[in-house]
């Protein structure tokens, strides 16, 4: 028989203080996602910003992609360090 979770612990999540040492294939497979989604929100905003004629929703438009432009970088520095470390 299987035990039950407490009432009112059913929610929560358990949290990591520091990434597994191995990513499943889930995991790598999100990872990939992620950089996807950064990538073509990126790519949106360029394109946005370079046919926009209003200047401050021009400018917003750039500072958004530059946003997602680091956040694809981030994630890929953090995935080099990691591979880096696992060699």
């Amino acid at each position: 028989m299987q035990q039950q979770p407490q009432q009112g612990q059913s929610n929560q999540q358990q949290t990591y203080t520091q990434p597994p040492n191995m990513l499943t294939t889930k995991d790598s497979l999100y990872l990939n996602d992620m950089l996807a989604w950064n990538l073509n929100a990126m790519k949106k905003c360029h394109f946005a910003a370079a046919h926009c004629q209003d200047t401050e929703i021009k400018v917003e438009l750039d500072k958004c992609g530059q946003m997602h432009q680091r956040h694809y970088q981030q994630l890929l520095a953090h995935l080099n360090t990691t591979n880096q470390n696992m060699m």
